[in-house]
């Protein structure tokens, strides 16, 4: 009997674990968190401010059944492991099971392990310690915060401008989108033109005209430049240069998502949802194998261990040249530095070699991960830079080119690294005298900023340290899900709505939404975790700056009234408005809650008839079964019957429709998930198919 207990998040990292442990252990999972801050008290904050922001916690609803089950198991066990994952949350975690579950005076230990295979989950036993209340304390000063501020800015936000939410994160990253977008209406287009010297093999673009650089807004400008050529070039200066492209460091969580964006067109949702099934094991052959290190990392560092092995992986398969140093920086000032990067649990186990246990989209990612963190310590590049100037009277051409010496990194990584420069030129030297097939100009137009695709903007939240890596997939999922942004061509573009909301909390909340104000709240809570900085000090400090200004932004700012269409009710003659409701816009009569008038949208109009089934509700017995038709969601078009006393009743009957009618009373017939066929009226009728 299992007299050891270790609990974890995931069932699928339960199951990797529990077959490196022997029989007297027990894996269970707590699925996530298990419980959560209240929405009971003042302002539905579940936080008592007024006795030192005492939070008040709850089981959530659907894991009641899960701490009902890690009750029953821990009466069989004598010890506790705690094998949440290694970051805050985690930590977290841990400490509201171990407050949550009837423990006891059993021992607690606390696990922490970065990658999920044999050596390191023993290890890890070895060296178990204590809950780590500076980082819990961290991550509850996170989650007060954010409630905070989540509450009362989107509690003011919906009473007057009816938008859906703010937060700390959310809002400072939905600034930078709408910021962008007011850059670039605000973009003045400028023509200007370039001219080209085009010979047999390259090209020269004019870099100098009369020892300066041309500016040519006009084509009259640069017609001038061409008249003033002669018909022989003049090879003045040929520099060659060795240029060396160093390796990249191996991913973290932002640069992981930047990547797999860019390189694969991956979401950061899904590329995180993919590196997690990554980390908790792959089934491989009879073994569940997690074949990456931690996906939520702010380090670039490599284990000692994991450098010697794949130094000798290099030196095995592609020779000592290609062997470099692992020197890359480290996160600053950050206790996830802790970790490591980003990298595969054994260099070993190649993509080539497991691609038949891994999906398409698995295979992707995990040959990604794992040729960035190989290549990270293979030797530099190297490229062979050559400048050319040719002279023309008072013009001076340049061109460029690259040539490469030697792969180095690229061998194994260079499918993904196409920045380099490509061109070539042919051997030129110094006075020789070329003609140009021909010499023109073209014309050209200065361009606004690009808006952000979601690459750009995880780079630019992270270079502007807004939230946290393994908060950008959720932040962004939010900012779609809230219609403040949509997608044109793969890149944010902010709605009406977006804009508004950064408007007013631009106007009332300035330095809340910026940038600045997030990288300094991160700080703080680095040195809480760090035990540098306390917990009540920084909420009691927040909460005196902040409350005020919603105060005022509740008493100053102006409710918007919604937009008139133009036509009038057709029931009391009031405008009609546009409103923004659960399932989309519509248009209302204004004068509501005196008229209830809503305007039928097309696809009202176009709803099918619904068929009475005068069978009684066997739910509520005042309403009867109408035959409905689902219009949204992926049941959408399936017919199913629902009592006539919706929203008051929500009775679904739990049968298929099928499509006869009962050869006894005329009722539908419809079926289980048996495949049984039977009279929905049961009751009265009881007609079944046998």
């Amino acid at each position: 009997m299992a007299d050891k207990l270790v609990i974890v998040e995931s069932p699928a990292k339960s199951r990797t674990i529990e077959q490196y442990l022997g029989t007297e252990y027990k894996v269970k999972s707590s699925k996530g968190h298990i419980r959560d801050l209240a929405i009971t008290g003042p302002g539905g904050l579940g936080i008592d401010i007024e006795h030192d922001f005492r939070p008040e916690y709850f089981v959530l609803p659907e894991k009641k059944d899960v701490v009902k089950e890690l009750n029953n198991a821990l009466k069989k066990a004598r010890e506790v492991y705690l094998a949440t994952d290694p970051d805050r949350e985690g930590e977290a975690i841990s400490w509201h099971l171990r407050e949550t579950l009837d423990i006891k005076d059993r021992p607690v230990k606390r696990i922490v392990f970065n990658e999920i295979t044999k050596p390191a989950i023993l290890e890890a036993f070895q060296n178990a310690s204590d809950i780590d209340m500076n980082l819990v304390s961290s991550q509850e000063t996170r989650r007060m915060l954010d409630r905070i501020i989540g509450f009362k800015l989107s509690k003011l936000l919906q009473s007057k401008i009816k938008s859906k939410s703010a937060g700390r994160v959310q809002s400072a990253s939905l600034k930078l989108i709408v910021d962008r977008e007011q850059e670039i209406e605000a973009f003045v287009i400028e023509e200007y033109y370039e001219i080209t010297a085009k010979f047999v093999d390259f090209e020269a673009k004019l870099a100098k005209w009369k020892n300066k650089a041309p500016k040519l807004p006009i084509a009259e400008k640069a017609d001038e430049i061409l008249q003033a050529l002669g018909k022989e070039f003049l090879v003045e200066t040929v520099t060659v240069k060795p240029k060396f492209v160093p390796s990249k460091p191996p991913f973290i969580t932002s640069t992981m998502q930047q990547e797999a964006s860019t390189r694969l067109g991956f979401s950061a949702s899904k590329t995180m949802q993919i590196a997690q099934k990554l980390y908790e094991g792959v089934q491989i052959e009879n073994e569940s194998i997690g074949l990456i290190t931690y996906m939520r990392t702010d380090s670039t560092r490599l284990s000692s261990v994991f450098l010697h092995r794949v130094q000798e992986h290099i030196l095995a398969k592609y020779g000592k040249e290609y062997l470099g140093h692992a020197k890359h920086p480290h996160a600053k000032g950050n206790v996830q530095d802790a970790h490591e990067a980003i990298r595969p649990t054994n260099c070993e186990l190649t993509p080539e070699k497991i691609k038949h246990y891994l999906t398409a989209d698995e295979l992707k990612l995990y040959r990604l991960i794992y040729s960035r963190a190989i290549a990270s310590v293979m030797h530099a590049a190297e490229f062979e830079q050559t400048t050319v100037d040719i002279a023309n009277n008072e013009a001076l051409f340049r061109a460029s080119g690259s040539k490469p010496v030697f792969d180095g990194y690229l061998v194994l990584y260079g499918k993904y690294d196409n920045d380099e420069d490509k061109s070539k030129l042919p051997p030129l030297t110094e006075g020789e005298i070329l003609k140009a097939e021909s010499v023109f100009k073209t014309q050209l137009f200065t361009t606004p900023p690009a808006r952000y695709t979601e690459a750009r903007l995880i780079k630019e939240m992270e270079d502007q340290g807004i939230g946290r890596p393994s908060t950008y997939a959720q932040t962004i999922q939010t900012l779609k899900a809230r219609k403040y942004v949509t997608l044109s061509e793969k890149k944010f573009v902010p709605t009406e709505q977006g804009k508004m909301t950064i408007e007013k909390l631009d106007q009332y909340f300035h330095e809340l939404v910026s940038a600045d104000f997030s990288r300094r709240m991160e700080d703080t809570l680095d040195e809480i975790a760090e035990g540098q900085k306390y917990q009540l000090d920084t909420l009691n400090r927040f909460y005196n700056y902040f409350m005020p200004l919603v105060d005022k932004a509740f008493l100053d700012m102006k409710k918007v009234k919604p937009k008139e269409t133009g036509e009038a009710c057709p029931k009391c003659g009031s405008p009609m408005v546009l409103r923004h409701g659960k399932y989309g816009d519509f248009e209302a009569c204004s004068n509501y809650p005196k008229c209830k008038y809503v305007k039928p949208r097309p696809e009202d109009r176009e709803k099918p008839e619904q068929k009475d089934t005068h069978i009684v509700c066997p739910s509520c017995g005042k309403g009867t079964l109408i035959e409905r038709v689902a219009r949204k969601g992926k049941n959408k078009g399936h017919r199913f019957y629902g009592c006539s006393n919706y929203p008051k009743c929500r009775y679904i009957a739990p049968y298929d429709s099928v499509d006869e009618d009962c050869p006894v009373c005329g009722k539908p017939l419809v079926k289980d998930d048996k495949g049984n066929v039977f009279c929905l009226d049961t009751e009265k009728c009881g007609y079944k198919v046998l």
